[in-house]
């Protein structure tokens, strides 16, 4: 049948429908996100189990077994007695070696300031020896009436070359006559009373001497580093003539104002002193 010829055609419309890609909720980052949520979730309350379910003492051991510079609670074992048992690579050689072995103690094992068993056995004896030698050595200043009042001016540090012994100047002594090396008669007693003390035990000793920080003139021909290092040499003089053997000697040495007793006034009298050092004396171990 003919179409009429008064009648309009019609337009074709075509219609794309273009499907948009799907939103986040459809897409797979959440996923990930949410296994972060819940590793972070379970590792939470996994440590809310620890903290409940262990002892103080537990819960110490579990903190130093995640801290590599804490070895105290795996110093004498290889594992199978610690927190959590087993062997690890890096357990210490508490066990005979086998071909699978790889763990070394000289690897493994950090070394803080007391070292191994045996240096720390060998140091906590040094370390009574010393004390009894302080308390020596302050008995007896303290029972001579011309240097009982300068008992302050002895200080005692333990350092990691050995017990350090200053003999500091203040406001109202000084070792040295001022700006020269020569003693005073009070530094002269108190050097008297520590070469009787030290004569005592075997272990090396050390002078270090130290100025403050009060300057020079050019015309003068010295300098704080001379200054230093000459009070350290009459020291060591003065001991040896009071009895201690020259191969104990181990070193002298001056560091000006280098090394300040007051880091925040250079010019404090304190800055001004005289350090022996008793070394240790054990023989470490490997």
């Amino acid at each position: 049948m003919a179409a009429r010829p008064n009648t309009p055609l019609r337009p074709i419309i075509v219609k794309k429908v273009v499907e948009a890609a799907h939103g986040g909720h459809h897409g797979g980052a959440w996923k990930v996100a949410y296994a972060d949520f819940v590793t972070a979730m379970m590792a939470f309350f996994l440590l809310m189990w620890l903290l409940g379910a262990t002892t103080e003492k537990q819960r110490k051991a579990l903190a130093d077994y995640f801290a590599p510079t804490i070895v105290q609670t795996k110093q004498d074992t290889a594992g199978s007695t610690g927190l959590f048992g087993g062997d690890s690579l890096v357990d210490v050689d508490k066990y005979p070696h086998e071909a699978g072995q790889t763990g070394t103690k000289a690897m493994t094992i950090p070394r803080d300031a007391t070292g191994g068993p045996r240096e720390a056995l060998g140091r906590q004896s040094e370390r009574r020896k010393f004390q009894q030698l302080a308390q020596a050595l302050m008995r007896e200043v303290q029972a001579k009436a011309e240097i009982r009042r300068l008992a302050p001016n002895i200080r005692f540090t333990e350092t990691r070359e050995g017990l350090r012994i200053d003999i500091v100047d203040d406001a109202d002594f000084s070792m040295f006559v001022m700006g020269t090396s020569q003693l005073t008669p009070e530094a002269s007693h108190i050097l008297t009373q520590l070469a009787k003390t030290v004569a005592e035990v075997p272990n090396q000793l050390m002078i270090r001497g130290h100025t403050d920080a009060a300057p020079w003139s050019a015309r003068s021909g010295t300098n704080n580093w001379r200054l230093s290092v000459e009070r350290a040499e009459v020291s060591r003089q003065y001991l040896a003539f009071r009895g201690i053997a020259a191969s104990r000697f181990s070193r002298i040495e001056g560091v000006a104002d280098r090394e300040p007793y007051v880091p925040s006034n250079r010019l404090d009298p304190r800055n001004r002193r005289i350090s022996v050092t008793l070394g240790w004396d054990f023989v470490t171990g490997n």
